[in-house]
């Protein structure tokens, strides 16, 4: 019996899929335009893991790389065209947009209708590492996703290779499945059948006014890397000696990861595309929705170099492979010797601000509490999205905001349009990384954050678990006129 190649497996499992697609998804992405337009199309692709074919989503461009790459100085001059099959909206995650561009349903703009599309247009000041992704229902889950990188061009000339790796977290399962599922209970009883067990995953260092701390609430199929899972993983040739810039983002829905390098040691020089003082190790804590850039000098010998994401408190992992020309790369293991500790606010503690906001009093200050209730409920300041008090901030504002977390799980809070720098974590005062998402560990933790008001707008603000966030974990912060 014939064996299909990767490619060929693919290929049979996309024509199946497209023959019975529905007519808008196989209308053609348009190319750039002569003025320099970008096109970005989300559609549906095929992918395989662990030997099941997946439809999932993907954001493209016409020549079929996922994503998007720019120098800092140009202009984001984008077209979103939609042929998932059903309305979208895609904001842009660590980038500054005037607010009606910043691509959130209900709040921004309208929604993108299938077969329609929508145009963007603003400045982009900022290098870094930034990425996109759905922020409608739960298309996120289905990985609505793709990089977003902004390259400094002073940069360009550096002797250092760079390397793009989005994490998600997979499910064969439909999303609105699992919701349904952990509105009915589910997480409650998982919760307690993890602290009965002290089952990989469960948190058991603290109680808080819910009850046991644990970690995770959907029960995934696997992690991937670009798409991949270990028992296939992308390779990189790499130059022996050589250095090599990791851009790394975990775009999964719910999970909080561990990068682990193995044998290599790496400088951390940004996260969130913001830059901090080298911070050197082995292992660095990825919450969701954060990035981490890493920096590798490689050993001079031929040997392979797995990168590694692991999920919290499991043993569950994903990953590429750096290797040299005839570097042999050999089976991995898609779980790793021992389980890792649950990620919290250890790498955050180190962590300076390469480019500090500048000293100045806060000029208004607020503490926001992070809720839960029965039924799957999330909350901020006691209310859910929908029901919520827009948080007032006025132009020029100088905004202290602490995250008070009263719930059983780690929340990982994402500010739109502005950037922030984490100035205490549980009362103590630190001169942190500027970021847009800071996770908040469960059991009462508080984390404060201090950020400029000087991009006038309405911008949401929220946690970034996304079922914590369709769940109500979600408000906005308002200007006043």
């Amino acid at each position: 019996m014939k064996t299909l190649s990767r490619r060929d497996f693919l290929a049979a499992s996309a024509a199946a899929f497209s023959a019975a697609a529905v007519p808008s998804l196989l209308l053609p992405a348009r190319p750039a335009r002569a003025d320099g337009q970008k096109v970005i199309t989300a559609g549906r692709r095929v992918i395989e893991v662990k030997g099941r074919a997946a439809t999932v989503f993907g954001l493209t461009q016409a020549d079929g790389s996922h994503g998007l790459v720019m120098s800092a100085g140009e202009n984001f001059r984008v077209r979103l065209e939609n042929r998932i099959g059903e309305p979208t909206v895609i904001h842009w995650h660590g980038l500054t947009p005037p607010w009606q561009q910043d691509g959130v349903a209900g709040i921004s703009q309208e929604l993108v209708p299938d077969g329609g599309s929508h145009d963007y247009d603003f400045p982009v000041e900022r290098p870094g590492t930034f990425w996109m992704h759905s922020h409608m229902g739960l298309q996120e889950q289905r990985m609505l996703a793709a990089p977003l990188i902004v390259r400094e061009p002073a940069e360009a000339s550096a002797d250092i290779q760079e390397i793009v790796v989005l994490f998600h977290d997979f499910t064969f399962r439909n999303p609105a499945e699992i919701l349904a599922e952990l509105m009915g209970g589910g997480h409650d009883m998982q919760a307690m059948e993890m602290s009965a067990s002290g089952h990989a995953g469960h948190d058991m260092s603290g109680m808080s006014m819910g009850g046991m701390a644990h970690l995770q609430d959907v029960q995934y199929d696997a992690l991937l890397a670009n798409d991949r899972t270990l028992d296939d993983p992308e390779v990189f040739a790499v130059e022996p000696g050589g250095r090599v810039r990791l851009r790394l983002i975990n775009g999964a829905a719910s999970t909080n990861m561990w990068i682990d390098l193995g044998e290599l040691s790496g400088k951390l020089i940004a996260v969130d595309g913001m830059p901090v003082e080298p911070v050197r190790s082995s292992r660095f804590e990825f919450g969701v929705a954060q990035r981490l850039d890493i920096l590798l000098e490689l050993p001079k010998d031929a040997s392979a170099w797995p990168i590694f994401a692991v999920q919290e408190r499991g043993r569950m992992r994903t990953g590429i492979v750096l290797a040299p020309k005839g570097a042999v790369v050999g089976k991995i293991a898609e779980m790793a010797e021992e389980d890792f500790p649950a990620v919290g606010v250890g790498l955050e503690e180190k962590l300076l601000a390469a480019k500090p906001l500048a000293e100045r009093p806060a000029t208004r200050r607020h503490t926001m509490m992070l809720g839960e209730a029965a039924g799957y409920v999330w909350t901020l300041d006691g209310a859910v999205h929908g029901a919520d008090k827009p948080l007032a901030v006025k132009r020029g504002d100088r905004f202290e905001l602490t995250f008070m977390n009263h719930t059983t799980m780690s929340h990982p809070m994402h500010l739109h349009g502005h950037h922030f720098q984490v100035v205490a974590i549980n009362g103590r005062r630190i001169a942190g990384a500027m970021r847009d998402t800071v996770l908040v560990p469960a059991s009462m933790s508080m984390v404060t954050i201090a950020f400029d008001a000087d991009n006038f707008g309405k911008w949401p603000l929220h946690c970034h678990h996304l079922y914590h966030m369709v769940g109500g974990m979600m408000t906005s912060m308002a200007y006043e006129a």
